[in-house]
């Protein structure tokens, strides 16, 4: 199936930071999902909220395109599978596709101020996956990439892309991976080798494992992510130069 074209500009939901904007988090969400609806599920789930003095939060959404595994029917996807599997091939039309128009939304972050090694990209589920591509293969000089109940492929590019940058000495992002291990849709196994694959080819990973959690976000895993962002890849401290 050929990639649906998607030179347009994404939608996006925003949460502003309160003070002076000198880091961005760019958060994508699940199959069938939107921004504003991952943007309202993590303000349900989280106490306090994903918000900070100084980083926006970006929650872009997908455009409707034909998705496989529901048949052909419409979906807001990031890119199409073949199968919801690790033992398939990557749709790697549809994923290169959408990586230049998350780019966009990169560019838009950089444009407003901010270094890119002062941005973050991330997901839930299909998001995560997607993030991956984005940070490791196309924008690997961000400062880090998270993957909430996610996984890629067992042959995924991603992990070439990983050992050859880590083989040349050059910088990679920094992964944060959490899964739940109730979860019957993406298996917390699939999880685990994603992070173990990665971590082998040359990253530096975090996977936290929450115990009965299904498919779905939860207030400890976001609580663990949002110390991540402040403590360990974004603090206040810096300013918008980095310095």
């Amino acid at each position: 199936m050929a990639a649906v074209p998607s030179s347009k500009l994404l939608h996006k939901c925003v949460a502003s930071p309160t003070g002076k904007h000198s880091a961005s988090v760019i958060f994508l969400h699940g199959s069938g999902d939107t921004g504003q609806g991952v943007r309202a599920w993590v303000k349900e789930v989280s106490v306090p909220d994903l918000a900070f003095p100084h980083i926006r939060v970006v929650y872009p959404t997908a455009p409707a395109r034909p998705y496989t595994p529901m048949r052909g029917a419409l979906s807001n996807v990031w890119f199409d599978r073949y199968k919801i599997s690790q033992d398939c091939m990557e749709h790697l039309e549809s994923i290169d596709a959408m990586a230049n128009s998350l780019g966009a939304v990169i560019q838009e972050e950089v444009r407003a101020g901010v270094p890119k090694h002062r941005i973050i990209i991330g997901g839930f589920s299909m998001g995560g996956a997607m993030a991956l591509h984005l940070a490791c293969r196309y924008h690997p000089d961000v400062a880090g990439v998270f993957a909430l109940s996610s996984f890629l492929n067992k042959d995924s590019v991603v992990y070439q892309a990983v050992e050859e940058r880590a083989g040349a000495g050059s910088p990679l992002p920094e992964l944060f991976q959490g899964h739940g291990t109730g979860d019957k849709l993406v298996f917390h196994k699939w999880g685990e080798e994603t992070t173990a694959l990665l971590k082998k080819a040359g990253m530096t990973t975090t996977f936290h494992s929450f115990p009965g959690l299904q498919h779905q976000l939860s207030r400890p895993e976001i609580e663990l992510l949002r110390s991540w962002i402040l403590t360990k890849l974004l603090p206040d401290s810096l300013d918008a130069s980095g310095q």
